[in-house]
C-alpha cells in the first residue's frame, strides 16, 4: 500500500503518453540537484524495460535514497490504485485482473494481477481497466456516475470486451458523452461478437462514421501473415469499428521487422482511413 506521508520520486524506463509529468518524475540518471524526496520507486509495465529499469535503480541507489522496483513487469499483484503516482493525472484504474481462470495465451493479465478484483473508484477520465464490463453492474454504475463529474469526456483505452456489452452499456457511454472507446479482436473466434457489438453502439447511437468506436486488432504472433492480417482489421471496420493493429511482442520485445513496417499504417487516423477507402 503506498504511504501518502512519503514524498517520492518515480523513475521510468521510457516515457509514454500514460507517464505522470511533475516534477518528481525521471527516465533518467539522477539529476545533479535532486529534490526533497524520502524514496524512490523504478516502475517497470514491460519485462524487456528490466535491464534498463535495473541500471537506472542502480545510479539513484547511488544518492543514498532508498530504491523501490516494481511495477507490472515483475508480476506483483497489485491491489489499489492512487491518482497520478504511476500514471498521469486523468488515467484512473477502477478494477484489477481478469474473470477468465486461465486467461488467454498472449496476455499476461492473470498470471499478474489474478482474478477480477474492483477498486475504490477513483476520479480520472481515461479508464484503463482490463475488463470493466466484467465488473457489477453497481461498480459500473458508480464508474459511468464518476465519470459524469470529470472535466474531460471519458476514453475507455483499456478496452471493452465486445461479448460483454448490453444495451444499457450503450446508454451509458452515450450519457457520459464518450469521446473514444476501444474494443479488442484478438483471435478469429471473437469476431461474431464484435460485429454484434458494433450493432449495438449503432442502434444506441454511437455511429460507425464518428469513429468514436474503436478497435484493437492483434497482429504478427506466431503463425500469422500479412494478408490474413489485413483481412482481421478490414473486418473489423466492417463490423463497426476504427481498426487498430496491435503488434504482438514476445517476452523479449521481439518484433520482425516487416511487421513493423505494417503496423504502422494501421495506427494512424489518417492512413486507416485511406486504406480503407483503397479497398
Amino acid at each position: 500500500m503506498f504511504n501518502e506521508n512519503r514524498v517520492v520520486a518515480r523513475v521510468f524506463p521510457r516515457r509514454t503518453n500514460a507517464t505522470p509529468d511533475d516534477e518528481l518524475v525521471f527516465t533518467t540518471v539522477p539529476p545533479s540537484i535532486i529534490p526533497p524526496v524520502d524514496e524512490v520507486h523504478v516502475s517497470v509495465t514491460f519485462s524487456y524495460d528490466t535491464s534498463k529499469a535495473e541500471q537506472l535503480a542502480e545510479s539513484w541507489a547511488k544518492t543514498g535514497l532508498p530504491v523501490r522496483m516494481g511495477g507490472p513487469a515483475f508480476n506483483l499483484r497489485a491491489d489499489d490504485f492512487t491518482p497520478g503516482l504511476y500514471l498521469k493525472k486523468g488515467y484512473v484504474i477502477t478494477s484489477r485482473g481478469c474473470p477468465s481462470k486461465d486467461g488467454c495465451w498472449f496476455c499476461s493479465v492473470v498470471a499478474k494481477e489474478g482474478n477480477l478484483r474492483e477498486l475504490l473508484v477513483q476520479p480520472g477520465w481515461n479508464v484503463l481497466d482490463n475488463n470493466l464490463l466484467a465488473c457489477s453492474d453497481d461498480h459500473i454504475r458508480k464508474v459511468f456516475a464518476m465519470l459524469k463529474e470529470q472535466p474531460e469526456k471519458p476514453l475507455f483505452t483499456g478496452g471493452l470486451e465486445a461479448s460483454r456489452l448490453r444495451p444499457w452499456h450503450v446508454s451509458l457511454l452515450r450519457e457520459v458523452k464518450t469521446k473514444r472507446l476501444y474494443c479488442a479482436y484478438d483471435q478469429p473466434s471473437e469476431y461474431e461478437a464484435l460485429v454484434h457489438a458494433g450493432k449495438l453502439l449503432r442502434d444506441g447511437g454511437i455511429s460507425k462514421a464518428s469513429h468514436v468506436a474503436r478497435c484493437y486488432v492483434l497482429i504478427g504472433y506466431p503463425e500469422d501473415t500479412i494478408d490474413r492480417a489485413e483481412k482481421r482489421l478490414r473486418d473489423t471496420w466492417r463490423a463497426g469499428f476504427l481498426p487498430f493493429a496491435m503488434l504482438y511482442r514476445d517476452d523479449k520485445g521481439v518484433v520482425q521487422p516487416s511487421w513493423t513496417a505494417f503496423q504502422r499504417q494501421w495506427v494512424r487516423p489518417q492512413i486507416i482511413c485511406r486504406l480503407l477507402k483503397e479497398a
